[in-house]
């Protein structure tokens, strides 16, 4: 039975002075001198950002047979682009800012003007300044899994998600090897292709773990092979999918019953938040934080066992 829908509206001002273009979909805005009151039909939004990467995903399909590797490039030790990321994020960039103009954008390629990044170390508060984005902007990963993706090999996924002041309004993850597309928006709950998700209620002993193994091998090398050691034969199981975007939804739904990753950035996660949190999931950072939005360390669980895996890291890390 489908679910009830949530028309879910936003109304906040902003102290940013955007500029007063009309949102396309035809919800008010009005400016009032320096700053803007929005308020806008989140669930309408979602499922326009859902179009856009369905998108972006039919183009990396295409893309994927025609990719030879000497149009591959190496951005850091095992971390790859090729120009398919680049055109695929330059298609979303175009298409989120007909939705909405006066917002700004945070992008893995980098193809378009960027907001600061919004990531920060470990214990630091989220940015407050304007120019570091307290309005509304865009977190984007055109190929989340470009690892994945040049070696023809699944999954790889669109990561879309739209953030203001240091919360996630609505977040789009589409998985293009199955066709699946993950969203959810604030209040309105956790989907799968128009059916509601919610995550598992398995506990430590009979849950699917996702232990990834980040590029920055010298740095997690310890942590990460420490948690693999102290869950192998503890938890049902172990896996690694080489997609921090798909590995959020696969809790959301239920799949998995938890994931660790560090040394990740917001567009490889931001989406995946607040799925799992609307699908009754948790999600903190490795200090037990669920204002974990701007590190680069996620934990995220069914909710049955968070507090194991926060223990395990923080003794593997002492």
């Amino acid at each position: 039975m489908r679910r009830k829908k949530n028309h879910h509206s936003l109304d906040f001002t902003p102290k940013m002075s955007y500029l007063c273009t009309g949102f396309s979909m035809g919800e008010a805005m009005l400016c009032q001198h320096k700053d803007i009151r929005i308020n806008m039909d989140l669930e309408r939004l979602t499922r326009e950002v859902c179009r856009v990467a369905r998108e972006a995903g039919a183009y990396l399909r295409e893309e994927q047979g025609r990719l030879h590797a000497d149009q591959v490039e190496r951005k850091h030790a095992h971390d790859y682009v090729s120009y398919v990321d680049k055109t695929c994020e330059r298609q979303v960039v175009e298409q989120l800012r007909s939705l909405l103009p006066q917002a700004q954008f945070l992008t893995e390629e980098g193809t378009t003007e960027q907001v600061s990044d919004c990531s920060a170390p470990q214990g630091t508060a989220a940015p407050q300044s304007e120019e570091d984005g307290r309005g509304l902007t865009w977190v984007v990963d055109p190929l989340d899994g470009t690892t994945n993706y040049i070696h023809g090999f699944n999954p790889f996924a669109v990561s879309i998600a739209l953030r203001t002041e240091g919360e996630v309004l609505l977040g789009v993850i589409y998985e293009v090897s199955l066709d699946e597309c993950f969203y959810a928006w604030q209040g309105g709950g956790a989907w799968l292709n128009g059916r509601p998700i919610h995550v598992s209620s398995k506990p430590i002993g009979e849950a699917m773990l996702g232990l990834e193994l980040p590029y920055d091998a010298d740095r997690y090398r310890t942590l990460g092979t420490g948690l693999i050691s102290h869950f192998y034969g503890l938890c049902g199981g172990i896996r690694m999918n080489g997609s921090a975007a798909v590995a959020l939804c696969n809790v959301a739904c239920g799949r998995w019953d938890g994931w660790v990753e560090r040394y990740i950035k917001p567009w490889d996660y931001m989406a995946g938040v607040i799925i799992i949190r609307e699908a009754g999931g948790q999600v903190t950072n490795f200090q037990g934080s669920e204002a974990c939005l701007w590190g680069d360390d996620i934990v995220a669980s069914n909710g049955h066992f968070q507090h194991d895996l926060l223990q395990a890291i923080a003794a593997k890390k002492s």
